[in-house]
């Protein structure tokens, strides 16, 4: 379906554009390999047809590695991606990489919290050091390279240190925000068998905080393969005879921190699906594979730089996480903040971004969908060093966009970014070399072959939904996951939908402006009388709703064949769905969309189910709803809100 040009909100200067990374890039290419692009599109149409030498130029242009101009970047593949090789042969360290950056003139790390407004600053030459010690510490108790080291910790200076220091090891990764419940850090640890957890038995939040010794208790129980325990933050005396207090470690002698060579694959972090509906992925990403990625999205796509400051407001449970410490590898000062993002008042980031003078600033789509919802006024606060702001998590509404215009700098380039857990990184996101239209998402990244497909595997046409999926392996994509007999679960995951290409789970329509509109998962997919819908279609409606705080939809299949299609809805304090506003919803989406995408019933709702990476759980509610039993419809303990859920419970569907 044809659709009008939307407005452009955003647009790079002349001179913001002669001084960007990927204009350098685009010269050197020019120059290098004789290779000379108009825009965008032709280079990104170059980076898919020829990803050898897209990927090999990368490499070059950054002189990451060294490596055989004879020899392939890229083994061959057949039915799917599993298996590919790249790089073969070449060894690395990712903190190597990163303390290759190490300067005098900017911090490595800026923190703070809840607890403690101050914004610290640690060098690179005090990072070192501390990961030198802690790497020693690790070394002398017997951890190699190899081995899990998992941490259940705050969004501090500690896991980066931690994840430092483990990596120059050549140990493999894994953490969990401290508000997982015991049932999901067990249920994800337990499957790759750790040897040392890193530890916070005390955490705040939202001005409350929370004592973890039962929580910590119960790993050393469940986790019989840990051999070391650091403990970090106040400890009390029971959990003192658990572990090693961290700022003991931290008191030893200075060290010499000696990186570990590790092939291209080698296993760097294991990260892992959600969960709520059954037993987390464990996800495991190469060393390699993440560097040239992160690199080539922090730099070309996002245009970060020696000394600017980059943050995400992030849990160490979420991707997000991961892919900010990715920042290091720029050069740039990597922002932390632990705490809520609305506590002590609503607008905490933002004062936040004013404190800390951000450069790159990136947050949930659903926490600018909050400003927006809660008029949200930020005009008080000094945001003139900002240049990026990131939103991801979900799909991001055209009235998101209006917001972010409304309130921030005119100059502010707002990247929507999408991609996931999956490759630890994005498929679709930002570049400076395009505008910014209302809505849209700007191009596919550089190397990603990406298409909108019907359900027969056939591309469809320029603004028509479809499903979105790749047709060639990145870097990134996992090289496994953990005890994953055959490259079972992979391969159902993502190649056996549509056999030899990876199939995502994201409903999409490329745009004419070659920008990429994003409608919501296709596996939540609103199956009403054969006609699909993505539930983002709906949401964009509903949002408009300034009475209306925020909403879930759900399709149920009924036994004859009919379908039901109830639109659960959280009012704005002090107000109450009324008859009218019942009226002018389904108005809003017949006029909008069409009858089909009117909800059976509009119900109201205390509060709506989120995962704690702060995904709606459309699944789960439907499942619910079809008489799933409630214990094997989700997983309690991967639910941000679970009394939520617990309403859908007692909610008894319409016969």
């Amino acid at each position: 379906m044809a659709s009008s040009t939307p407005p452009i909100l955003w647009q790079a200067s002349f001179h913001q554009i002669k001084n960007a990374e990927i204009t350098r890039y685009l010269n050197w290419l020019a120059e290098n390999r004789h290779c000379s692009f108009t825009d965008y599109a032709t280079l990104h149409q170059w980076s898919i047809q020829q990803p050898e030498d897209f990927w090999r130029s990368l490499v070059d242009y950054y002189q990451l590695f060294e490596y055989p101009k004879d020899q392939p970047v890229i083994s061959q593949w057949k039915q799917d991606f599993i298996g590919v090789k790249w790089f073969t042969g070449v060894s690395l360290n990712y903190a190597e990489m990163i303390f290759k950056n190490a300067n005098t003139q900017y911090p490595a790390l800026v923190y703070s919290n809840e607890s403690d407004a101050t914004l610290h600053e640690v060098s690179w030459e005090e990072l070192y050091q501390d990961v030198a010690r802690l790497a020693n510490w690790m070394k002398r108790k017997g951890v190699q390279k190899g081995d899990r080291v998992v941490a259940v910790l705050p969004n501090g200076k500690e896991a980066v240190v931690a994840f430092l220091a483990a990596q120059s090891l050549g140990a493999i990764w894994s953490s969990c925000s401290p508000d997982f419940g015991s049932k999901s850090i067990i249920e994800r640890f337990e499957q790759i068998d750790p040897v040392l957890l890193f530890f916070s038995e005390q955490v705040q939040y939202n001005g409350k905080t929370f004592q973890k010794l039962t929580l910590l208790q119960e790993l050393k129980h469940a986790l019989s393969t840990l051999t070391e325990i650091v403990l970090i933050g106040d400890i009390n005396a029971v959990s003192a005879n658990l572990g090693t207090a961290w700022d003991a470690i931290m008191q030893e002698p200075a060290a010499n921190l000696v990186f570990e060579s590790l092939p291209f694959d080698h296993p760097l972090w294991i990260l892992y699906s959600s969960g709520t509906t059954g037993q987390p992925k464990a996800i495991v990403h190469s060393v390699g594979g993440n560097l040239v990625e992160h690199i080539k999205v922090l730099r070309l796509h996002w245009d970060v730089k020696k000394g600017d400051r980059f943050f995400w407001y992030s849990t160490t449970g979420w991707m997000m996480w991961n892919f900010s410490v990715a920042a290091l590898l720029t050069g740039a000062s990597l922002v932390l903040y632990d705490g809520s993002p609305t506590y002590p008042h609503p607008a905490k980031l933002w004062e936040l971004a004013e404190q800390a003078k951000l450069n790159h600033m990136g947050v949930g789509a659903a926490y600018l969908m909050h400003c927006l919802k809660s008029n949200l006024n930020i005009s008080q606060y000094d945001l003139t060093n900002l240049s990026t702001l990131g939103a991801t998590g979900s799909p991001l509404p055209p009235e998101g966009y209006d917001w972010v215009y409304q309130h921030l700098p005119a100059a502010v380039w707002l990247i929507s970014f999408s991609g996931g857990t999956d490759i630890c990184s994005g498929f679709v996101g930002g570049c400076q070399l395009l505008p910014l239209y209302r809505g849209e998402i700007q191009c596919c990244l550089l190397g990603v072959h990406l298409s909108a497909v019907n359900e027969r595997g056939h591309t469809v046409e320029e603004d028509t939904v479809g499903e979105m999926v790749i047709q060639s392996p990145l870097p990134s994509m996992p090289l496994f996951f953990w005890k994953d007999t055959g490259n079972q679960r992979y391969r159902t995951s993502y190649f056996e939908k549509f056999p030899g290409w990876w199939w995502h789970g994201d409903f999409i329509s490329i745009t004419a402006q070659k920008g990429i509109i994003i409608y919501g998962r296709s596996d939540a997919t609103l199956n009403r009388d054969g006609i699909r819908i993505g539930t983002a279609e709906i949401y964009r409606v509903v949002d408009t709703f300034e009475s209306v705080s925020d909403s879930l939809i759900v399709c149920i299949e009924k036994k004859d064949g009919s379908f039901f299609m109830p639109l659960f809805v959280k009012m704005q304090e002090h107000r109450l769905l009324l008859l009218e506003e019942k009226e002018l919803i389904r108005q809003a989406l017949k006029q909008t969309y069409s009858p089909r995408h009117v909800p059976d019933v509009i119900i109201e709702v205390p509060d709506i189910p989120y995962t704690i990476s702060g995904k709606k759980m459309e699944i789960p509610v439907k499942r619910i709803l079809s008489g799933t039993p409630p214990e094997k419809a989700a997983d309690w303990q991967a639910i941000r809100n679970p009394e939520a859920l617990r309403f859908f419970v007692d909610w008894k569907q319409v016969d």
